[in-house]
């Protein structure tokens, strides 16, 4: 039984994907090919029923280009370009079709994207980005500073007395650390409350526009529910785990037009799909590009120099895709992290610039006078910044 040809009519407009493969010469155009059906029809090439399928859905490689990896074998950076027609108008789909199924192969890394504006108009991005946060706070030339509120195990009231000490040191944003959730012993509206209303009472006495931003990761039906019961609550902003909550999660909190509150990613579990320098996805791509598209206005990533294994180069990588020009959608703040301390500061204003956020955890409490250590902190930023400008 013959069948009948598909009235296909796709725009013929396509999107670039490129993927690091690790192997033989001999083998990766074979390889590539494979990916072009396996992200697109997931079906074998002989078996397609007709032309308009093959010619119009399945992907296309646009380059293979040989380039040595990390560790000196054998890499080929391959381009290959996917009907735009095939990611739909959904961040999910587009996820999918860039890396659903290959990412269960060895050997093969995402390494980055280039989508063409038809295809950015379905994301809207950043609400605020860099611009937009630093016309919220006031704060013009600076890099912005951030701490969190830890550790676990502290009460409501505890975390409150910490977050008002934290905002008349004049740190920026403080949220709440990535482990805090809605645990009995610190429930997240008691959190919540408490902790916006002591930062509002700082900045009353202090002038500032301090923001507090409550952790809003939670199970995928309360997600929503619990940012609107912060921003109820006072809260400035919010915190949110991609990696725990998906990234269209964190899409749609960005897109709700009656929240409107500014967005700061954090790293949690995102680490696995970055850690092999064979497979997964570049750390560019992930904590930078695919974090403006899904909406942050602040990435999250461990900074080399730090607890964590992200080298320099990796985190120039972030940084500069945080930062660079993606048609409709803002650059975001890159937020160096991980076992950061005061004395590093000179050197990450040097490494990542003025439009970057600081984060300090632990160090900050290092003294007998919190309060001081922040206005430290605000004080060497400042003149590291000065310093980076002469």
């Amino acid at each position: 039984m013959n069948r009948p040809e598909p009235s296909l009519s796709l725009s013929g407009e396509r999107f670039t994907a490129v993927y690091r493969l690790c192997g033989a010469a001999a083998e990766v155009e074979a390889r590539a090919r494979a990916i072009c059906l396996e992200q697109t029809v997931e079906f074998p090439q002989a078996l397609i029923p007709n032309e308009a399928i093959r010619d119009q859905i399945v992907g296309q490689i646009a380059a293979i280009i040989p380039r040595a990896l990390d560790d000196g074998s054998d890499g080929f950076e391959v381009a290959i370009r996917y009907p735009i027609e095939s990611a739909g108008r959904e961040l999910t789909q587009l996820l999918n079709v860039l890396f659903g199924n290959v990412a269960l192969q060895p050997g093969v890394r995402l390494q980055r994207i280039d989508l063409p504006p038809s295809l950015l108009q379905h994301y809207p991005g950043p609400r605020f980005g860099i611009a937009g946060l630093r016309q919220r706070l006031g704060v013009r030339e600076r890099p912005l500073l951030c701490t969190a509120l830890k550790p676990m195990g502290l009460s409501p009231t505890e975390l409150a007395e910490l977050a008002y000490q934290l905002a008349l040191g004049g740190i920026d944003l403080i949220k709440d650390d990535h482990g805090l959730s809605d645990q009995p012993f610190c429930p997240f509206d008691e959190r919540a409350s408490r902790c916006a209303e002591a930062v509002a009472r700082a900045n009353r006495e202090t002038g500032h526009a301090s923001l507090y931003l409550p952790n809003v990761t939670a199970p995928a039906d309360e997600v929503a529910v619990r940012a609107q019961r912060a921003r109820a609550l006072g809260a400035g902003g919010l915190l949110v785990c991609p990696g725990l909550t998906g990234l269209d999660a964190m899409r749609a909190l960005a897109d709700d037009e009656a929240l409107a509150l500014p967005i700061l990613s954090h790293p949690a579990l995102l680490g696995g799909l970055s850690l092999g320098p064979h497979q997964g996805l570049a750390h560019g791509l992930l904590f930078g590009t695919l974090a403006r598209l899904a909406g942050a206005d602040a990435t999250i990533f461990p900074s080399h120099g730090g607890r964590f294994a992200f080298t320099a180069t990796e985190c120039r990588e972030i940084a500069t895709a945080a930062c660079a020009p993606l048609p409709g959608l803002a650059p975001i703040w890159p937020v160096p992290a991980g076992g950061m301390h005061l004395q590093q500061i000179p050197e990450l204003v040097r490494f990542y610039g003025r439009d970057s956020m600081l984060l300090i955890g632990g160090d900050l409490h290092a003294g007998p006078d919190l309060r001081a250590r922040c206005q430290a902190f605000r004080s060497l930023a400042a003149q590291a910044c000065e310093q980076h400008t002469e």
